[in-house]
């Protein structure tokens, strides 16, 4: 299989690419820290295409993409882990600011283009890690839990358009909880997900074809409470 994974050098990605470059696939890998990228090339040279760019700079996310599709021939599975996210209770703009471009604008470019790169190969299967944190408003966040929600509803919308198609294109999101890396800031998390379990939990969800997955699967529990307590008691927590 044919693997390409955006968002490679650190967290999620990076384990994905752990656990798929095990098996008999090729994968090809981009990310914004070139020196990550060497690292990950460097222990598997035979299975590894590498290319840099940063998904906020479209014009090098696009040519990153069309470059190791190319190289490739097809792309089976593309898988979009690239986003961030800040602790923001003072809502200083600033640092908003990347939160958006990345996850709203620049994931945005990236699903579309994976999105009609497979549907013109005529199949193909999309994923992009979205988040629990996207289901309600989080004050202490609240850029990255709102530009969660803005992919949960691209992702949705996405299913129903490849259903209308034929559904050459498979389209799974992913809504981990809180998991142990860089992502994970704050005091007293709750839960927080060895980031090896979360990714074994992703890859059996890919593999069954699920078109959404809580991970690790006690987030499900979470989230379904979460998304459907009343807003007079979400307030008060």
């Amino acid at each position: 299989m044919n693997i390409l994974i955006i968002g490679a050098t650190s967290g999620i990605g990076k384990a994905l690419y752990e656990k798929y470059v095990e098996g008999d696939h090729r994968l090809a890998i981009v990310g914004r820290r070139k020196h990550l990228l060497d690292e990950l090339y460097e222990r598997n040279k035979e299975k590894t295409l590498i290319e840099v760019a940063d998904v906020t700079d479209l014009e090098a996310i696009g040519r990153a993409i069309t470059t190791l599709h190319s190289k490739m021939g097809s792309v089976d599975l593309g898988i979009v882990c690239a986003g961030t996210g800040d602790v923001n209770a003072d809502l200083d703009y600033e640092m908003e600011r990347p939160a958006i471009q990345t996850n709203v604008v620049g994931w945005t470019f990236v699903v579309d283009t994976l999105y009609k790169m497979m549907e013109k190969q005529g199949k193909g299967h999309l994923v992009a890690i979205t988040s629990a944190g996207g289901l309600r408003g989080e004050p202490m966040a609240p850029a990255y839990s709102a530009t969660k929600a803005y992919q949960i509803n691209y992702m949705e919308a996405l299913r129903k358009k490849a259903f209308k198609d034929g559904q050459k294109v498979m389209v799974t999101d992913i809504r981990p909880g809180l998991v142990d890396t860089a992502m994970a800031k704050g005091d007293g998390l709750f839960w927080v997900m060895p980031v090896e379990k979360v990714a074994s939990q992703i890859v059996a969800a890919i593999r069954r074809k699920r078109s959404v997955a809580y991970v690790t699967k006690r987030w499900h529990v979470l989230a379904l409470l979460n998304k459907y307590m009343p807003s007079c008691v979400y307030k008060r927590m």
